[in-house]
């Protein structure tokens, strides 16, 4: 993976945490759902990132990075939290990590320059 690869995507994983870490601050309409769901969906959306930087070094691509984030995602939730942190869950929340996973491989796609 080229250097400008790797920027962009460790500064939309940033952008995925200034949105869960800002969260609280939101006021404005739909509150309620972006306090529950903005993390989740967020959250998907960095790990994306992480993960095709990782697995993109190793030589796989999108649909594994995709793949692997919603997998960890939702065992997370389906764990509650690994067993090592209380979560709060309830069945929109899958729905918000596949959605932010499938809005980071949008973006991925919107942003990689063509080949």
């Amino acid at each position: 993976m080229r250097r400008t690869g790797v920027a962009r995507n460790v500064a939309f994983a940033l952008l995925g945490v200034a949105v869960l870490v800002l969260k609280p601050l939101y006021r404005g309409p739909y509150q309620g759902i972006v306090y529950s769901y903005a993390g989740n969906f967020s959250v998907s959306f960095a790990l994306y990132f992480v993960a095709l930087t990782a697995l993109g070094r190793r030589g796989y691509g999108r649909l594994v990075a995709a793949g692997s984030t919603l997998l960890a995602v939702e065992l997370f939730e389906g764990t509650d939290g690994f067993g090592a942190m209380e979560n709060v869950w309830d069945p929109w929340d899958l729905a918000a990590n596949a959605a932010g996973v499938a809005f980071a491989v949008l973006v991925d796609v919107a942003t990689s320059p063509l080949v």
